[in-house]
This record gives structure tokens, sequence and C-alpha cells, in this order.
């Protein structure tokens, strides 16, 4: 209940009130959270001093309340603040808050401590609720932690972590107000920064020299390979890929950190076997995963092959081992790169572009070979195209239903919509039918378990009012530790499209364990135990509607799925959230 009538104003400032003087200069637009003693004077503040302006969303857990902050930036590239109760609150949100720090999304993460003073703590409850360097819990994945010593410190500190969580590469912050700073009286003026103030410094740009170096191992190169993964950022990166691609005549390998390239563009080979085969050059556009589609992993061994030839030359442009990781290995593999320029690609990638075009408007030699190896690229991913399509047709009939028919249904029921796909990829089959052709239609793929119904939920938070579908093509095993997530789409009316990939099972792992079996020589049908969601099967569709979702399902027979999708996006239109349950098959199980 939202009762706006008749709203009592206190006749004394509080401390807290100067936090939300700042979240409101800093325009967050929502403020996910579970609710906490810790910060009940800010709370307050929030509501009654600011109006609930911008609005709180109360999530049922601390963990979805990160989440959606990171679907959201990851989708329009604007943050959010985030909001947890102290020490037991924080310490359900590492898991989001990490996958935030390595998918370089800005989160502006608020928490609470104390009261610091003895004095003021309640006994017990305020005590176990109390802990010294609470940033420490997430230091080690967020790009700072700050607690204010004073209310003086506030608006220093929090202008502080705002330049930090936006400066590139992003991330989170986490800032900690003690509680009875919170509820303490404000006795004097606290300035808070002007709006004119530079809240973020300026893009990292490119030395023209190493660009004008860069350009000429393009142009030199018979087949330059651009891979990019972070360099596409909502809502930046897209069309500046496209261009560089169509000057240099230059195959793309998109990572799909997020939706960097075209699938369905000539020049794509993301997901191709022989991606790299011949290339002589590799440029990397911010990358961290540089392995990625160049070398091929044996998944019984571990090891790492590479697809390039030795004498493959590479490029790394990007922010190279700025804010590397000091605790998790998410920087990957060192790479012996024979160039590396440290710059931020919205710049270096256009002054790149430029530089190769000039190449080629002189050279009439080098233009007619960008020309035929354009042709050669369009040729391999045509080719490519053809084979997964007849895939798709190859596995049609088949049942249990393959992830190609599922894909192939889903696509004919929402192809003529503005769509936006929120997370999963359904192993990539989404990227083999459906045509990404422009940039807010994927922020970027899944990350682990747990996560992509909190993140899915933010990206539809994001597009909510403005006629997008958004699609979440959610896996049961994820969905299965997040039900309560339902909950909240429905109180705050977030419409979004969650079409479930359901093998009953975590059978990522499952997979694992097959491969293990083969691996030692052990029985593959005991690959199961300890990985089957079955007995009792969820019935998500029944647990949807008991949260006043629309829902159908599950179905089993391919057939039914358009146009059970298709109510279900009617339902959308409307303004409220629905799902479909669709059974797919497992990996080894029999036809």
């Amino acid at each position: 209940m939202d009762d706006t009538t008749g709203i009592r104003k206190s006749n004394t400032r509080y401390q807290s009130d100067v936090i939300v003087d700042m979240i409101k200069l800093y325009d967050f637009p929502y403020i996910p959270l579970n609710p906490g003693a810790s910060y009940r004077g800010l709370h307050d503040s929030l509501v009654n001093y600011g109006e609930n302006d911008p609005p709180m969303l109360l999530c049922n857990h601390e963990k979805i309340a990160v989440q959606i902050a990171h679907g959201y930036a990851k989708a329009i590239g604007k943050p959010l603040a985030a909001a947890v109760h102290n020490v037991v609150g924080l310490l359900h949100a590492p898991l989001a808050v990490y996958y935030a720090y390595i998918d370089r999304c800005p989160v502006f993460l608020i928490g609470a401590t104390g009261p610091m003073d003895e004095a003021l703590r309640r006994p017990f409850i305020d005590w176990i609720h109390t802990a010294f360097a609470q940033g420490s819990a997430v230091r080690d994945f967020t790009k700072w932690d700050y607690q204010p010593g004073s209310v003086h410190g506030i608006p220093d500190s929090f202008a502080r972590a705002y330049s930090i969580m936006m400066t590139e590469p992003q991330g989170p912050v986490y800032m900690v107000y003690d509680a009875g700073i919170q509820e303490a009286e404000l006795t004097e003026e606290i300035p808070i920064p002007p709006k004119s103030a530079v809240r973020v410094p300026p893009r990292l740009a490119a030395d023209q020299k190493l660009i004008e170096e860069a350009a000429d191992m393009i142009c030199a190169a018979d087949y330059p390979v651009l891979l990019t993964e972070y360099a596409a950022r909502a809502p930046i990166g897209f069309e500046p890929t496209v261009a560089l691609a169509e000057a240099a005549g230059s195959p793309v390998f998109d990572i799909n950190k997020r939706l960097g390239f075209p699938n369905k563009h000539p020049l794509s080979v993301s997901g191709h076997g022989d991606a790299f085969k011949g290339a002589d050059l590799v440029v990397a556009l911010d990358v961290v995963d540089w392995t990625r589609g160049s070398h091929k992993p044996n998944w019984e061994t571990r090891r790492v092959e590479p697809v390039v030839t030795p004498d493959c030359k590479w490029i790394d442009i990007g922010f190279a081992d700025i804010e590397i990781s000091k605790w998790a290995t998410d920087y990957n593999k060192h790479h012996n790169w024979d160039m590396r320029i440290l710059a931020d690609t919205t710049n270096a990638i256009p002054a790149l572009t430029e530089a190769v075009k000039v190449r080629a408007v002189k050279d009439p030699a080098l233009s007619r070979r960008i020309e035929e190896r354009k042709q050669a690229v369009a040729a391999k991913h045509d080719a490519q195209w053809a084979k997964w399509q007849q895939q798709v047709k190859d596995e049609w009939d088949l049942m249990p239903m393959r992830e190609s028919r599922m894909a192939a249904e889903v696509w004919e029921a929402i192809r003529n919509e503005d769509w936006v796909l929120s997370a999963g990829t359904l192993k990539d089959w989404t990227n083999k039918v459906w045509d990404f052709d422009k940039p807010h239609r994927h922020p970027g793929r899944e990350l682990g378990t747990a996560t992509q119904i909190g993140m899915s939920m933010g990206v539809a938070l994001a597009y909510k009012g403005t006629g997008k579908i958004v699609v979440d093509l959610q896996p049961d095993g994820d969905l299965m530790f997040d039900l309560g997530a339902l909950w909240m789409a429905k109180k705050y009316d977030i419409p979004f499209l969650v079409i479930m990939y359901n093998n009953r099972a975590y059978y990522n792992d499952w997979a694992h364990q097959i491969t293990m079996a083969k691996k030692r020589g052990t029985d593959v049908a005991r690959a199961y135990i300890g990985m089957d969601l079955e007995g009792p099967e969820p019935d998500f569709a029944h647990i949807a509607k008991g949260l006043d979702w629309y829902a159908e399902g599950p179905i089993f027979d391919p057939k039914d799925i358009q146009p059970a999708v298709k109510r279900a996006i009617e339902q959308v239109k409307k303004g409220q959230p629905a799902l479909v349950d669709v059974i797919t098959w497992r990996r080894g199980e029999a036809s």
C-alpha cells in the first residue's frame, strides 16, 4: 500500500536526510532493498523526507536486490542504488556483488552498521549486527567501500563512490552508514555538491601513434579477426564495431558478455568452429576472456589448445590490467601480446576505423583485398548459418524436444515484436536462430547459477513502459534458488515473459559427471545422482499462478509452444508478468 494522503512531515531534520539528498542529486531511478533495522533512520528519511522518490522496491532477498540493479545497469547503462541490512543482510548479497563486479556493472550498494557508539546499542542484537570494517566482506570484489565517520563525510564520500563506480571499467561500490549517525538530529547545514559538478572523468583516449601502428598491422594482415567482449556496453559500442569490421573486412567473434555485433551480419563468425582458422592477426576489443573461440578446451583433460597459428599476432585494446582482481582469477591467463593500447574502446574503435579507412582509400590494392575478404567471410558465414538451420530441421521431430526446436518455436512467436532477450541463450541456440539486429536485443549472456531471474527482472524494469517485450529463457535449476523473486514482479507490475528452459535437473553439472564417468569408466547412468529435479518435479506454472502471474504449462509437445507464448505476450502487453513452462531433453537422454 502506498498512502500518499495526509503525509506528516517531521519538524526536525536528521542526518540520514543528507544521504537522501545525495541519492536524489545523483538521480537513481529506484532503490531495490530488503528492510533492516540498521538503516531504519535512512528508511524513514527515504519514505517521509524524500517522499519515496526514488521509489523503494521491496525485495525478498538481498541478492535479488543487487541483481535487479545489475540487470538494470546492464540493459541501459544507468545505475541503481540498492540497500542491504548490516552484517546479516550484507552476507546474503556477496554472490550478486561478485557477479556485478566481474560483469563490470555499476551498483551503488548502501549498507549500515552499529551504532558504533556502544552506549547506543540495544542488548545483544545491535552487538551481533555491528562489525568493524564491514566492507571487508565484499572488499575483494567491489571497486571501493567506505564508512563515513560523521555526517560531514557523507557528501564527499558519496560523490567519490559514484565517480569510482561509473568510471570505466565500471563496477559496484559499497557505502556503510553508522546507524547512530543516521538517527542523530541534523544540527547544521551540510553542503552537498552542486548539480554542475563533474561526476565522472572523461573516457580514456587512445595514443594516436599506437592507433596508427595497429591500423598498419590490420591492413598488412591476410585474415585479421576482431574479438569483442566488453567493447559494446549500453548504450554504446555496437555500431562502431560494425563500422570497424566493415572498414577492415574483418570477421568478428563476439564473446557475448554484451551484444557486440549483429549475429546475422555477413562478417559475423561467432560460434563458428573455424572462426579463427587461418587468422594471422587477432584484435581484442576490451577483452578479458581472450581464449574464447581462439582456443579449444578438452573437457576431460582440462587442457586448452590454440586454434590460431603459432605466428598469429595479437593486439589488445582496452583497460589491460586496470582494476585487476586481487581475490579471484577472473582476469584470465596472461597473454604475450604483440601490441597493447590502454584506452576505452569507445574512443579507440572509431579512431582505428578512421585510420583503416584512410589507408584503404590511398591503396587500391588494399581496398580490393578488403572487399575480397568480405566476400570470403560472408560465404563462410552463410555456410555456417545454413548448417545451423539444417540442424534445426534434423532435430525438429525428436522427443523430448531439443533446444534447437524450442529456440525456433519461440522465435516464430516473438520475431514481429520489439523483443529483448534478458540473459540465457538456450545453449547458444538463440544466436543460431534469432536475428540480433539491434544493440538492445540482448544485454549479454547469462552468468552463474542463481543469477538469472534477478538480473532479468532488472532488465524488464529498465524497459518498463517502452513497449519492448523482455524475454527470459529461464533455467529451472536457477529459478529454484529464487522462486520468491516472482512475487516482486507482480507487486511492482514489472511485465516480462519467462519461458522455462526446464530439463528438470542441474544439467550443467550433470554433463560434467557424464564427462567424469566416461573418463574413469564408471557408470554414466548414475551421473544423475545429486543432479535431478524430480520426485517431485516443480510445477512452475502452478507456483507462478499462486503469485498472481499469468502462466501455462508444463508443455511437452513443441507444437504447443507458439500459441502459448503468443497468449503470454498479450498478457505482458497488458502490463503483467507471464510464465510458460517448457520441458526439454537432457543431453545423453534417449529419444
